[in-house]
């Protein structure tokens, strides 16, 4: 089947909506010193022929999802606006890459923008790319760290005249400007679907709003039946700077808001909780099993996949399915009647039905059933493929189609 796309039109004015959906229109030209594209330059996950330009072609990350939260509790953000979560490279088949140049991390975003003189463009994302804990510098960081380190078109050797950090900047840029686009508060109030606490919204409703906006289905993220989070999915036809941004359809998680029931709560003005939660949907500690016959989770050790009855790769140490290289070294805590398991990347703990380990993590407390990993009396883990190469492949909790167990090698 053809994949219905849309084009949408992102300029600096706010707020600007696509309405055609065989329409490939153009943004603007971002300013950059970034490579000069050609014009018959192929579409991101739709290319015939081999990618000869990686700084004219996203790749392999050439699903761009833009990400916005809604926070109501604790209100983060304008009462009257989505906030911005980040622009994600995501494989065309559904997977996803991280943190993938340490020496393009940064810990000091506030400082780039300001020495690129971006004052305007900070000040912007100071009230619409926002932590709910108030940290919105950690919250920059980690996307760029995470998400921007992968996407091949903002490789510094794409850069004529390169000025460091250039390409942070153009991906900051891009994301606030994609984000301008996608106005999710105005079209959800204009259909009459606004946060209510006496009110409840069916997904088919905020789907179909949303869908008029994007011109192709959205993916939308629920928490304990609370509407969280949207994702709006592109392809490129050139680079992530200066390429056309055209609507595609959504990949990897589906949607998880149920049926009917939606809550879309106002934001709250109260004083913020002292624990601690990751930016996203809120990690869940699972109530502790019996451990069954036989736990070897203690001290330090590898976690190993295990697939029709043979190792198959191990976790690293975000906590996704790696196939070759050197398994990460986790560490198991006891706790209560299980324990939590920890890497060099943080706490590991289950959001939103994946395992992942990070510094913002929520542990939680897993059990061992005749020595295999178990969250809530279960053992059974799934992923969407078999990683292959030095792809990585995020581990799921819920149904998806390679079922997976997890167990334990000391060392």
């Amino acid at each position: 089947m053809r994949l219905a796309v849309a084009a949408l039109l992102l300029t600096s004015s706010f707020h600007a909506i696509a309405t055609s959906v065989d329409s490939q229109i153009p943004l603007r030209d971002a300013g950059s010193s970034s490579k000069q594209c050609p014009a018959d330059v192929e579409l991101s996950c739709h290319n015939t022929r081999p990618v000869k330009d990686a700084c004219c072609f996203n790749t392999p990350g050439g699903l761009l999802l833009l990400t916005q939260f809604w926070d109501a509790h604790p209100a983060t953000g304008p009462e009257d606006a989505w906030t911005l979560h980040g622009l994600w490279p995501d494989n065309c088949d559904g997977s996803f890459e991280q943190y993938c140049d340490r020496s393009r991390q940064y810990n000091n975003i506030t400082d780039i923008l300001q020495a690129h003189g971006k004052t305007e463009l900070l000040e912007y994302m100071s009230t619409y790319w926002k932590d709910w804990k108030g940290n919105d510098a950690d919250l920059w960081e980690h996307e760029w760290n995470k998400h921007g380190t992968c996407i091949s078109t903002l490789e510094t050797s794409c850069y004529s005249d390169y000025r460091p950090q250039a390409e942070v900047v153009d991906y900051l840029e891009k994301a606030t400007e994609v984000f301008k686009g996608l106005d999710t508060y105005k079209v959800l109030a204009a259909a009459g679907i606004k946060p209510d606490p006496s009110k409840t919204y069916t997904l088919k409703e905020l789907q179909d709003t949303l869908t008029k906006l994007h011109g192709v289905e959205v993916t939308l993220r629920c928490r304990n039946s609370q509407l969280n989070e949207v994702w709006y999915f592109f392809n490129v036809k050139g680079s992530l700077q200066t390429g056309k941004y055209v609507s595609a359809k959504p990949g990897g998680s589906p949607s998880n808001c149920p049926a009917r029931g939606i809550k879309y709560l106002p934001k709250r003005r109260k004083s913020r909780p002292t624990s601690s939660r990751r930016p996203g949907p809120t990690s869940t500690r699972s109530s502790p099993s019996p451990t069954g016959t036989g736990n070897p989770f203690s001290g330090r050790g590898h976690l190993e996949v295990i697939t029709g009855g043979r190792k198959t790769g191990c976790l690293i140490s975000y906590g996704t399915w790696y196939s070759t290289g050197t398994c990460a070294t986790f560490t198991a805590t006891p706790s209560g009647d299980g324990f939590t398991l920890s890497s060099s990347k943080g706490d590991c703990g289950i959001l939103e039905s994946v395992f992942e380990c990070d510094t913002e993590m929520k542990p939680s407390v897993f059990t061992a059933i005749d020595g295999m990993l178990a969250i809530g009396g279960k053992t059974t883990f799934s992923a969407d493929k078999v990683p292959r190469g030095t792809a990585q492949v995020p581990i799921f909790t819920n149904g998806h189609s390679i079922e997976l167990t997890i167990g334990w090698k000391q060392v």
